[in-house]
């Protein structure tokens, strides 16, 4: 995208209409992502400001609430802990003004400290106070003292909070986040020069050595590569405990990992059978022969609509696994696709293109390319677009009322974000301590040491290169490539993306694929980047991708884009490439579920050259994890979280009933206590039931004793919470577990859930219900299946048969006769 269009874009984004369509944590987000585009392409850096930026608009939002709780503002985070004493709130007429200042305030103070130091800071510093002072706000007020019940002092408080934060987590940002102990130990490839003799092992990474050089945000950069954050495992996480992490050594430095998928394949130089080399020299074979595929003139033609792609129905967890997964010789995965869009119940239309067209769109359109906003804000980008989209409900998780623009926001940013913070904290972590080479430096070692296919001949190497017919062979007499006097025999040629020595106008030309030397492959990438500064296992988009669209999905209660389709066309023969023209037809990426953009996203490394498949799959799985988790952490957070207390179970006596009481304090750290109290009539509760007074992560329970049975008939309860500093927090408790002695009729959890064949469902009926209708609709609402259940007095099982419906999120209606209503969301597995 050129300065053009990011100015005008900016302008836009500033117009009166503009801000009256979108919250104010959406402009600052906006300013924000282009910040990042033009800042140093570091993506775990860019990940966690994307974070912190995000807490700060969170705990903004969520001060001048009555039931949400803070991430930061008095609690620890990390070994920290980030002192709040409360605010008197506003009347209610002016709590959306307050946060308004209070979140502006906030994440302006975080900006200025994370992008002062940009190679374009000038520009970013600019769109910053620009719009504090659009805002009709003073960016020279700085007072921190909150009890004022100034929004601007608030503000001010929480971005200082978070920069205090930012210098205790690990990153070293104040040595701009240089490793401690971390050293390479293979000498550079110099990328001007034909092979790659200078790598002493071939199992960890080796820098490159680029003439000129610029990041993928298109800032000019070294010549010779530094790994970028390789212990950024060192970094506190979001919703991951920092006690799960493996702790490994070496070279006198410490590498936590988290969710430790243990060590890549590595190459055997002396052994040709070793299961570890065999995988080795397939994953980086795989990779160059998939770069074969990078031509709009080989007439292979492909069908690139959620009608033949996506819809992967399941995922390998070991390498044998993973070779049949990917289709090696002719590029993709085992996706099925869609015949029907289930939001609109009309058919995906098929898109034929030429495969070398769409090959070399995804590699770029992933990448991101110059003025990137990384793979961490890449999916802020989607989510924005999601969230700009008519078809879409804000609504959390699909279900209950419309949230408020900036309540939407500030939620889904925090979510999104703690995502992507912590996918950059397991990813980078892995990174660093396993240290693994890139392609363009595995390829060109394997080719210098020759082929390991065939003792029989020529160039024998147990550590070299495999064979495979019409994409990897040895140079023979007569050969093309056989060179003056045959200076070339012998050496080994593969069929790939040609490379840039044949393109002399990127506005015209195309390098296309041939035949050329190994000693000369290189990535689908610009001459100027080649491969990024880092290690390859694992990959970063995969793990970004999988779960951002892990909680895209929770978030929105839906697998799918809104409408069952999301989209980005490029034009063709408009620069997009970059480097070469193309596409030569216009493309149209499409993708009807998060997770297929997602797995879009892990491919397009492979053809991009950056990874090998083996550095793909383990962070599409673990990158879900990471997604589920992070969701449900910032579920914690929100309003009506999960209740830190819960009624957990009541044992039957002849007249009354023993209360046994669950608490859970772990997300309560300034908790004082505890207070359960019923109501009779859901307005008035005035019978306290239980105290507790509780300790920050204490898990445990009490037994409180006889209660009478009659009141259950009609009783309600709810638990409150008082902090330290008095404020008080209500929650509605959570029955979780039903006994003989609640006399009113209630109806159970389905279980399991998430489900896969039969699940279960219990109703307590007590007052003589004849019959109850049970209705499971789809996403869409239509109704997939329903059945009429007999009661009996008492206790009913009912089961459900899901074992005919395809993997999604349903709604199962529950109906008595006596015109109770319920509706559940189930996940089918």
């Amino acid at each position: 995208m050129n300065k053009f269009i990011r100015l005008f874009i900016f302008s836009v984004l500033f117009s009166s209409a503009t801000q009256a369509q979108h919250s104010i944590a959406r402009l600052w987000n906006e300013v924000m992502l282009s910040a990042i585009r033009e800042d140093l392409a570091r993506p775990p850096v860019q990940a966690r400001n994307l974070f912190h930026v995000s807490v700060a608009m969170y705990d903004a939002w969520a001060a001048y609430s009555t039931n949400a709780n803070t991430y930061l503002l008095g609690k620890t985070v990390g070994s920290t802990f980030y002192p709040y004493t409360g605010i008197t709130l506003p009347a209610a007429t002016s709590i959306e003004d307050y946060r308004k200042t209070a979140i502006s305030y906030a994440v302006y103070r975080v900006l200025v400290n994370r992008y002062s130091g940009s190679p374009n800071a000038t520009a970013s510093l600019n769109r910053f106070n620009t719009l504090m002072a659009t805002l009709g706000y003073t960016t020279s007020y700085t007072s921190t003292n909150y009890s004022n019940n100034d929004p601007r002092d608030l503000g001010n408080y929480i971005g200082a909070k978070v920069i205090e934060m930012g210098l205790a987590d690990g990153a070293r940002q104040v040595n701009n986040y240089a490793p401690l102990n971390y050293t390479t130990i293979n000498p550079a490839l110099n990328m001007s020069n034909s092979g790659n003799s200078t790598m002493t092992d071939p199992n960890r990474w080796q820098r490159l050595f680029l003439t000129t050089a610029f990041d993928q945000s298109g800032n000019p950069i070294a010549s010779l590569q530094n790994f970028i954050c390789p212990e950024w495992g060192k970094v506190v996480p979001f919703a991951m405990p920092s006690s799960s992490a493996t702790i490994f050594t070496r070279d006198g430095g410490t590498y936590p990992v988290y969710h430790d998928p243990g060590p890549p394949p590595t190459l055997d130089t002396v052994n040709v059978n070793t299961q570890a080399s065999i995988d080795y020299k397939w994953g980086h074979t795989m990779v160059s022969i998939w770069s074969a595929h990078h031509t709009p003139n080989d007439n292979v033609m492909v069908d690139i609509s959620p009608n033949a792609t996506g819809n992967v129905l399941s995922y390998p967890t070991t390498i044998a696994g993973q070779k049949t997964f990917y289709n090696t010789l002719n590029g993709g995965d085992p996706g099925i696709g869609r015949t029907l869009n289930p939001i609109t119940n009309m058919p995906y239309a098929p898109q034929m293109v030429k495969r070398g067209d769409f090959t070399r769109v995804v590699s770029q359109y992933w990448a991101d390319g110059p003025q990137s906003e990384t793979p961490p804000g890449h999916w802020y980008t989607l989510l924005n677009s999601v969230s700009d989209n008519p078809a879409t409900q804000k609504k959390f998780e699909g279900i209950g009322a419309v949230l408020t623009d900036l309540e939407w926001d500030v939620k889904t940013y925090l979510t999104v974000g703690g995502a992507m913070h912590d996918a950059a904290i397991t990813c980078w972590g892995i990174k660093g301590y396993y240290d693994s080479p890139r392609p363009v430096s595995a390829i060109r070692k394997m080719a210098r040491y020759g082929q390991s296919s065939d003792i029989n001949l020529p160039s024998y190497h147990p550590g070299g290169i495999t064979l495979v017919p019409n994409y990897i062979e040895v140079v023979a007499t007569g050969d093309p490539l056989a060179g003056f006097m045959g200076v070339n025999v012998g050496k080994i040629k593969v069929k790939a993306w040609k490379g840039y020595s044949f393109i002399a106008n990127p506005s015209t030309d195309v390098a296309g694929v041939g035949w050329i030397l190994a000693d000369n492959w290189t990535a689908y990438q610009r001459s100027t980047f080649v491969t990024p500064p880092f290690a390859g296992y694992l990959s970063g988009h995969s793990t970004y991708s999988s779960a951002g669209a892990e909680v895209m999905e929770k978030l929105t209660g839906s697998k799918f884009f809104p409408g069952g389709m999301g989209e980005y066309i490029v034009p063709s023969n408009t620069g997009y490439l970059g480097f070469e023209n193309g596409p030569s037809a216009d493309i149209k990426l499409q993708w009807a579920t998060y997770k297929d953009a997602s797995d879009q996203a892990s491919l397009s490394r492979i053809w991009g050259g950056i990874h090998p498949p083996f550095d793909d799959m383990p962070g599409r799985l673990m990158g879900t994890e990471i997604g589920v988790d992070a969701f449900q952490k910032a579920k914690d957070l929100f309003v009506n979280a999960p209740v830190p207390v819960t009624l957990l179970s009541f044992t039957t006596e002849e007249n009354n009933c023993t209360v046994d009481i669950k608490w859970i304090t772990s997300n309560e750290i300034n908790a004082k206590i505890f207070t359960i109290w019923r109501s009779e009539d859901g307005v008035s509760f005035n019978t306290k039931i239980a105290e507790i007074n509780a300790q920050a992560g204490n898990s445990s329970s009490k037994n409180y004793g006889a209660v009478d049975v009659s009141p259950f008939n009609y009783s309600y309860y709810k638990l409150v919470e008082t902090s330290v500093d008095g404020k008080r927090t209500e929650f509605p408790i959570v029955i979780s577990k039903l006994s003989k002695c609640s006399l009113v009729d209630k109806i159970a959890a389905i279980a399991p859930n998430p489900v896969k064949d039969i699940a279960k469902l219990t109703i307590q009926n007590s007052t003589k219900n004849k019959l109850a209708t049970i209705a499971i609709a789809d996403e869409t609402g239509k109704i997939v299946q329903k059945k009429a259940a007999t009661l009996q007095n008492g206790f009913n099982t009912i089961d459900i048969n899901f074992s005919s419906l395809s993997s999604g999120n349903y709604f199962v209606t529950i109906i008595l006769s006596n015109g109770y209503k319920e509706v559940q969301k189930i996940v089918k597995q």
